[in-house]
């Protein structure tokens, strides 16, 4: 355990700084310094940590993070085993270091009266850290089981997956229909949140471990889901839920109304390196982001970053409170008001906004929505108040609302794999889906969620894949699959 007596010495909560606004801005680095030589306040941090008894923490990480083992060991400056603790859980704690909302914090018992301890900075410094001094190396089987598997997607779920079953003696090749692996961590998260240079240091300890990547190759229609299935002894189904949520109004059909993920997949390609013919950019244009979550959170640094004129932000609920709702008590993770460091950086924020329609110029351009005041009604439904209507400027609008599930039509009618009532991947407990010899990880088959369910799910169903395989299995399954019932 860490100081028993350190929660009591230090109750302040204290974070590494943000670069400074003006100068993140001009670039599109990390906006954190995560790892500062000689940081005084981290072993103090770590020592905050309570003897609690029960670790409420690990109720909040479905990895099951051996939170407090690894806090006392970076009081103790054991980086090496720090980093071993960390990664009997976690196959990628520079992600969730980076783009978590740590649940786990929410949890932690000293937060029933305390600023809770710094969990996700301690994470990402000891993962840094490792990676500085050489400490994470790729990890080579002993033996080769002659099964092969196939993973078809490549974002945190996959990887996990893949990696879990290549350390397992198993040939692994991943399918992306990218041209780089790494999902939504490559192309859906801005570098200021995640810089690449972590999401490709990976990928070299994963090929130099033996995990195949194929890379441009679309599962549908470069290769049949079920020739697939033939020729690999497991299918690892992890594709995402990459189903925008749309918003089906009068004049949608305007131009200029984009997705947000394709607006943010063009700008990090654009960022990599890469051409983008007929790039969405926000330069000098009025932006209205509708949805107020990460993602949108994501279109307002990117579009500040491009030189937008104006960028306003439309949620149409109200706004969370600063704290705890009495109704979601600790240990529970609260809907709170966030302030994200893209916030920080500019823009408005409008709440009980509901967008009435799009209205185009004579062109069919969008020029500008019509919002209207949101009004609950007593059975719960959210509608525009008569009588509040008024227009934004809008010269781009980018739809940031979620996403409705995976993509399914050529994986069903080419396998055969059935669907839930929500339209998600189907899977039993134990993520095998409809398909013998098929398993479901991740947003395919939960539905929308965090990364951290994502790498526990992709590690989950690995396990259940090498049992098919082996008949036993020593992977480690951290969690069981949500299920639901089969369409009808």
């Amino acid at each position: 355990m860490a100081d028993p007596r350190g929660f009591l010495k230090t109750r302040e909560r204290e974070l590494p700084r943000n670069r400074p606004v003006e100068v993140r801005l001009q670039d599109w680095k990390d906006v954190h310094e995560h790892r500062v030589d000689g940081q005084p306040f981290l072993a103090t941090q770590a020592s905050r940590c309570m003897d609690c008894g029960v670790p409420f923490c690990h109720q909040g990480c479905p990895l099951g993070n051996l939170i407090p083992e690894w806090n006392d060991l970076v009081r103790q400056d054991q980086w090496a085993d720090a980093i071993e603790r960390l990664h009997e859980t976690n196959n990628f704690p520079e992600f969730t270091g980076r783009v978590c909302p740590a649940p786990c914090e929410s949890s932690c018992v000293l937060g029933i009266n305390q600023p809770p301890v710094t969990i996700k900075n301690i994470e990402v410094s000891i993962i840094d850290e490792a990676f500085a001094r050489g400490l994470v190396v790729p990890e080579i089987p002993h033996r080769l089981t002659g099964k092969t598997v196939a993973v078809v997607g490549s974002g945190p779920a996959g990887l996990a997956a893949a990696q879990q079953m290549t350390r397992a003696g198993h040939t692994v090749v991943v399918y992306e229909r990218d041209r780089a692996a790494g999902g939504l961590l490559q192309y859906g998260i801005p570098d200021f949140k995640l810089e690449k240079v972590h999401v490709e240091r990976r990928l070299e300890q994963m090929r130099a471990e033996g995990t195949r990547f194929r890379t441009g190759v679309e599962v549908g229609k470069d290769i049949a889901w079920d020739e697939l299935r033939r020729r690999f002894d497991a299918v690892i189904v992890s594709t995402g839920a990459t189903v925008p949520r749309d918003l089906t109004i009068p004049g949608r059909e305007s131009a200029g109304i984009h997705y947000a993920m394709e607006f943010l997949h063009q700008a990090n390609d654009v960022v990599a390196g890469h051409e983008v013919e007929d790039q969405i950019v926000a330069t000098g244009k009025h932006v209205v982001i509708i949805g107020g979550g990460d993602t949108g959170s994501d279109c307002l640094g990117t579009s500040l970053r491009q030189g937008a004129a104006s960028v306003t932000t439309l949620a149409i609920g109200k706004q969370p409170p600063l704290d705890r709702a009495v109704d979601q008590p600790w240990p529970t993770d609260p809907i709170v008001f966030d302030v994200s460091s893209s916030h920080e950086e500019g823009g408005e924020r409008r709440y009980l906004a509901s967008t009435v329609d799009f209205v185009a110029d004579e062109d069919g351009n969008v020029r500008a929505l019509r919002v209207a005041e949101t009004e609950y009604l007593p059975d719960g439904r959210r509608v525009p108040r008569a009588g509040s209507e008024h227009e934004i400027p809008a010269d781009l609008v980018l739809i940031a609302m979620g996403f409705t599930g995976p993509e399914t039509e050529l994986l069903t009618a080419q396998s055969g794999a059935e669907l839930t009532a929500r339209g998600l991947v189907a899977r039993d407990d134990d993520f095998a889906g409809s398909v013998p010899g098929m398993f479901v990880a991740g947003d395919a088959g939960r539905g929308q969620s965090l990364i951290v369910w994502a790498i526990a799910e992709g590690r989950a169903a690995a396990a259940a894949a090498d049992a098919y395989l082996q008949g036993e299995t020593e992977l480690p399954s951290p969690v069981r699959a949500s299920t639901v019932s089969l369409k009808p």
